[in-house]
């Protein structure tokens, strides 16, 4: 059970629109088909396999029910020294996020990150995006994270869907 918790993410590269100096201006991610795609100019640059939280289906709607979050957010930092091999942390609680909250009297939670397998476990490369392992990110190999790293700037919108 506790490998569970090491695993991560793979790609699939559909035509990719990449040119070197290409940045990502907008993230969606479908967690039904567990896919994040980068887009530029309403453009594919690539769509990753991902793993997310092993909660139940639906969006996290409080602290420990270790499901990722639905909705609007932005990539408000990076953090090159994560415990997991680099992460992109994502604005999640929202106003809706927080008054949905409020209203169930729970705490929203927060810490949610695009990142890459825990450090020290970078050698199960794709077999993490075999299950859902995290408690509430969005996580993919190594070098796949290395590549978002790259493309992904601070202010680039997210959206996640159902």
């Amino acid at each position: 059970m506790a490998t569970l918790g090491m695993l991560g993410c793979s790609s699939r590269e559909m035509k990719s629109v990449m040119p070197g100096d290409q940045k990502a201006d907008r993230v969606v991610v479908v967690k039904s088909k567990h896919t994040m795609t980068l887009m530029a100019q309403d453009r594919i640059l690539k769509v990753y396999t991902i793993a997310l939280g092993r909660g139940s289906s639906g969006p996290k709607e409080r602290t420990g029910d270790n499901k990722t979050p639905e909705g609007q957010y932005v990539i408000d930092q990076k953090n090159a020294t994560s415990r997991f091999h680099l992460a992109l942390h994502i604005s999640y609680p929202n106003a809706a996020d927080r008054k949905r909250a409020h209203d169930a009297g729970v705490d929203p939670g927060g810490a949610i990150m695009i990142h890459g397998v825990q450090n020290g476990f970078g050698w199960l490369g794709s077999l993490q995006h075999d299950f859902d392992w995290t408690e509430g990110c969005i996580a993919l190999t190594n070098p796949e994270i290395e590549e978002i790293w790259r493309l992904v700037p601070v202010g680039t919108p997210i959206e996640i869907k159902p």
